[in-house]
């Protein structure tokens, strides 16, 4: 039983992700707006409407690859990553045990062990999580050419995948040891391997998992936008959380954020448009305005960049460490457009 319960890890009992309206570029009326996911799903299971609807799922197309989840720039379209990270800090080598490999398989390769419904799945924060537990990880795809749950063009994507977690992890000094490979017949006997601390939190968390699965609801809950913290997608949160070992002060982390010069003219059109809430609008009682940034809630998405009126705003991808630990302060005037 624990065998199975282990290798599951899509615990929702649903395969469409979920949709966070308030953050889809089309919804807040982004200038060049997004199609991203329409573009990438390879079974037409995304339309693309009017705001208000502006993406909208067919369930009985959507095979639940995640290569939406994947492409999305703000985080609008989602899955759980908490059962696949657990499940890869589950298999971590103990101190004094044997050194072994956490694997990550797809759900058609035949290959043994925790598996996803396609690794279109995976994102850099699990491959980040992996580097920071600096358990050595495996991605395990059958045959993509010829697979109806994905892409062709799947193993590409995870080099993608791969080569931007290195880039968010080479100021830690710890790249992800994760390898991508498509499945030999050795791997049709591959065992699910955990701690004994991880079995026993999986049988934990078993009863909690069933449950969940008798229930038609979406892979996650749906945000309550009145909390700022929940409005930063699951993805960016656990990138920041496994930014470990910690870079030294000096050192630049990759981030992509927005950066406002001289030529801005305090309209508010920066903050409309941002789907995370990441920049806030502060008017002062003297009548100025001061434009924050949130660091850490940026995707980098940049629809402030492509929407500024004066094109005041330019992105930059480098920032100190002490940058992600308050607001950053982008722009202060006396006076409001």
């Amino acid at each position: 039983m624990l065998q199975g319960v282990l290798a599951r890890l899509d615990d929702s009992g649903n395969h469409v992700p979920r949709f966070t309206p308030p953050r889809c570029l089309l919804e807040r009326q982004a200038v060049g707006g997004c199609d991203a996911c329409h573009a990438t799903c390879p079974h037409d299971a995304i339309n693309v409407g009017m705001v208000g609807a502006s993406i909208q799922i067919d369930a009985d197309l959507c095979t639940g690859c995640g290569l939406c989840v994947q492409v999305c720039p703000t985080g609008a379209l989602e899955y759980n990553l908490l059962p696949a990270l657990q499940s890869v800090k589950d298999q971590q080598s103990q101190p004094g045990a044997p050194a072994q490999d956490a694997s990550l398989t797809c759900s058609q390769s035949g290959a043994g062990g925790p598996s996803l419904p396609c690794l279109g799945r995976v994102t850099p924060a699990l491959l980040s999580a992996a580097g920071a537990w600096n358990t050595p990880l495996t991605l395990i795809h059958g045959a993509c050419d010829t697979c109806a749950v994905g892409a062709p063009d799947v193993p590409a994507r995870l080099e993608r995948v791969l080569e931007e977690t290195q880039r968010l992890r080479a100021p830690t000094g710890r790249p992800a040891p994760v390898t991508v490979r498509a499945v030999t017949p050795e791997d049709a006997g591959r065992a699910l391997k955990v701690s004994r601390r991880g079995a026993f939190g999986a049988m934990f968390r078993a009863a909690g998992q069933q449950v969940a699965q008798s229930l038609p609801e979406s892979p996650l809950p749906f945000v309550d936008w009145s909390v700022p913290e929940d409005r930063t997608p699951q993805e960016w949160q656990w990138r920041a959380r496994t930014l470990k070992p910690a870079p030294p002060e000096g050192v630049g982390l990759y981030w992509p954020a927005p950066l406002i010069d001289d030529t801005c003219i305090d309209c508010p059109v920066c903050t409309n448009v941002c789907p995370t809430d990441a920049i806030t609008r502060d008017l002062q009682p003297d009548g100025g305005v001061r434009l924050l940034l949130n660091l850490t809630a940026c995707t980098g998405c940049m629809a402030c960049l492509h929407s500024c009126p004066p094109q005041a705003i330019h992105a930059q991808d480098q920032w100190l460490p002490a940058a992600f630990q308050a607001p950053i302060l982008l722009r202060e005037s006396d006076s409001v457009m």
